[in-house]
């Protein structure tokens, strides 16, 4: 009996000292192998909490997944925070990001002060920071900013520093940016007059944005390559994508702009000011000034902050509803006359269709 009762202290100790070698393994490992995981962790994280979940985890993952390294990795959707979930938590978190040189919190947490806290100078300045390290999206935002005069007076547009910022984006590869300055140069929109090579560009940016759609959906490859390839062998014609006609998958919301969608959408946003929202649902950016943005030069219903999501917008609904002006209208309160199919707003800056 004695004997038994020896054998089974001798078991239950052997299982304690194997639960706790289970345990030590975790402590045993040295920071920077557990950063090194972190970091690749934040940078492929699909959404907040993805990096929040391992922070609650335990005293230690939490101070390591603070570590200047980390934040400085951390990818795009570690930023999507919703609307709803802005706190000042969420704000310091975003701060910390900035300080250990992360660009895209920069740039996002820059567009949100910008425009939903409506701190100018820091939002700028943030996305500077960003644009500064090549950040495309940064560029092509301060650009708009640019050509709008956002945050000041119709007076204090920049539209040669618009073009710059565009031309910049574009060489980095940003679409919109790239689209836009090919409008520019068509349009002669801060910069001298060049049709041929406005053209060259927006065929350029609607063959980039076909080349990035078939690269990321396998279906809508599939479905549409019997269709490309008669136009590219030239037995159908086929105008090429958003500024043309031709459909293709609406592109993925970068954060910002989900997060400014959700602030204005939910009431935050005071739109008895006289302000309105950019009408490409993918955009999210309010006028900072009543009649900041152009309006359609056909129709005049709706207006856009910029050439690239009138374009865009154009492509996925507008379109289809876009119908001429027939008799004199009031927009935004103020009688306006019909110019050949022409709404002039306050600011008498139109975009043409198409």
């Amino acid at each position: 009996m004695e004997a038994a009762t020896l054998q089974r202290k001798k078991l239950r100790s052997s299982r304690r000292s194997n639960a706790a070698a289970k345990s030590d393994f975790f402590d045993g490992l040295p920071d920077d192998l557990v950063v090194f995981v972190l970091c690749k962790l934040s940078s492929s994280a699909s959404s907040p909490s993805d990096l929040i979940n391992v922070l609650l985890t335990c005293k230690r993952l939490n101070r390591l997944g603070l570590h200047s390294l980390v934040l400085s990795q951390a990818g795009p959707k570690a930023f999507a925070i919703r609307a709803k979930n802005w706190s000042d938590s969420a704000h310091r978190f975003f701060k910390q990001c900035v300080t250990a040189g992360n660009i895209e919190a920069s740039y996002t947490l820059g567009m949100i002060r910008f425009y939903c806290l409506q701190n100018r100078g820091s939002g700028v300045s943030l996305m500077a920071k960003a644009a500064m390290r090549a950040h495309a999206l940064a560029l092509y935002s301060l650009a708009v900013i640019q050509f709008n005069g956002s945050g000041y007076s119709k007076n204090d547009k920049d539209l040669r520093a618009g073009v710059a910022l565009c031309a910049r984006a574009a060489s980095l590869g940003h679409v919109d940016a790239l689209r836009e300055l090919g409008h520019c140069l068509q349009d002669g929109y801060g910069v001298k007059q060049n049709v041929t090579e406005g053209r060259r560009l927006l065929v350029q940016a609607n063959a980039r944005e076909l080349a990035s759609v078939l690269r990321s959906s396998a279906a809508w490859r599939s479905h549409h390559y019997q269709h490309f390839y008669a136009c590219l062998t030239g037995l159908v014609s086929c105008p090429l994508l958003s500024d043309f006609g031709c459909n293709v998958p609406p592109p993925e919301l970068h954060p910002a702009n989900r997060f400014m969608r959700e602030w204005f959408g939910s009431g935050r946003w005071m739109a008895g000011q006289g302000m309105r929202l950019c009408s490409h649902v993918g955009c999210g950016r309010p006028e900072t000034r009543p009649h900041e943005f152009r309006r359609c030069s056909v129709c005049g219903t709706v207006n856009y902050c910029s050439r690239g999501c009138q374009a865009l917008d154009w492509k996925l609904r507008h379109k289809v509803k876009c119908k001429p002006i027939e008799r004199r209208l009031a927009v935004d309160g103020e009688a306006v006359e019909e110019l050949g199919g022409l709404v002039e707003g306050e600011e008498g800056d139109n975009m043409a269709v198409g």
